[in-house]
Formats: structure tokens, sequence, C-alpha cells
């Protein structure tokens, strides 16, 4: 009985939306301070590393952080939020290493939204996202992508017989839709 209530689908969906909501909308205004004062945190933390170009590093730190936090928020490209929220979390980790040694206060707020980050990868987004409603979408109608695509050439050519239609799904039933595995497990 105990086993049935605690280990239920429904609170492992649950306990994805929360981690992903938390992650992306405590780390969204980490983003936004970096856009505030670019030049300072080129200054602070790139120029430190020796990377080249450290202004444009510096927007693609902040811009990784805003965008993968909507994306983990909206659970829409979730496993591809996460990644930019990983890369942008290892070279921070990598910052605080290099300039500051192994300072657990430093570290710690980094090894949080790294090990998020990680594990929604690995895990995927849950039931409650978006990837999971596009991903029911194009198992449920596999042909919606080539009907779309095809209104027009269908409406200009003459009808197909039976079996000559029958031959053409399965044809069409070979593409997948590329992206079904990386946006939802």
């Amino acid at each position: 009985m105990l086993n049935s209530i605690f280990y239920q689908s429904v609170f492992k969906d649950f306990a994805f939306l929360i981690l992903r909501v938390f992650t992306g909308v405590l780390l969204i205004h980490h983003g936004f301070e970096k856009l505030n004062d670019i030049n300072n945190f080129a200054d602070a933390f790139v120029r430190p590393l020796h990377l080249p170009f450290p202004v444009t590093l510096s927007y693609i730190a902040a811009g990784s952080e805003i965008g993968g936090s909507w994306l983990l928020i909206l659970g829409l490209g979730t496993r591809l939020g996460a990644s930019a929220i990983l890369g942008t979390m290892s070279v921070a980790i990598y910052h605080a290493i290099v300039t500051s040694g192994f300072n657990i206060y430093l570290l710690e707020l980094l090894a949080l939204y790294f090990s998020s980050a990680f594990s929604i990868i690995l895990l995927g987004p849950g039931m409650l996202s978006a990837d999971y409603l596009i991903k029911e979408i194009f198992e449920s109608n596999p042909d919606l992508i080539f009907s779309f695509f095809n209104r027009q050439q269908v409406s200009n050519t003459k009808p197909l017989s039976k079996i000559d239609s029958s031959k053409s799904i399965k044809q069409k039933r070979s593409f997948d839709f590329p992206f079904t595995n990386f946006l939802s497990s």
C-alpha cells in the first residue's frame, strides 16, 4: 500500500516539474545580472581565464542562462536548455577553482545548478512538460508532418487506389520525428 502511494508516476513527474521550474526561476536572474553590466562580468570572470572574445562569451553565458532557464520553466526543449546551463556551470566551476581554489562557499551554488541540469538531461522533463505533449502528439499521429507539408501536393495529384495509398503510408511511417528521444524520455 505505501509502496503504491510513494512511488506513483504522478509524484515522480511532479518532482521533475518542481526541479525544472525552481532551477529555471532561481537561475534566470543570474543571466539578467550579467546583461546588466556585461563589461564588468567579462572583466571579472572571463578575462582571468584568458579566453578569447570575453564580451561575446559573456553574452553567450547570459543567453544560455536566460534561454536555458526559460526552456526549463516551460518544459520545451528541456534537455537542450539544461545542456546550455550545464555548459555555463562547467565553465563557472572551472573559473571558481582556478581563481579561488577549492572554496566550498563559491562552489556550492554552482554545483547545485550543475547537478540539477545534469539530472534533467539524464532523466528528462517528465510528463508535466511541453516536450511530453509534443512527443505524444507525434506518436499518436506519425503522419502529421507529412500531411501538413503534402496538403498542396495531394490536392494537385490524382487520387491513389487503396493499395497504392497503403504503400505510401508505410513509406511515410519510416520517418520518425527526430527529436522525440531528445525532447522527452
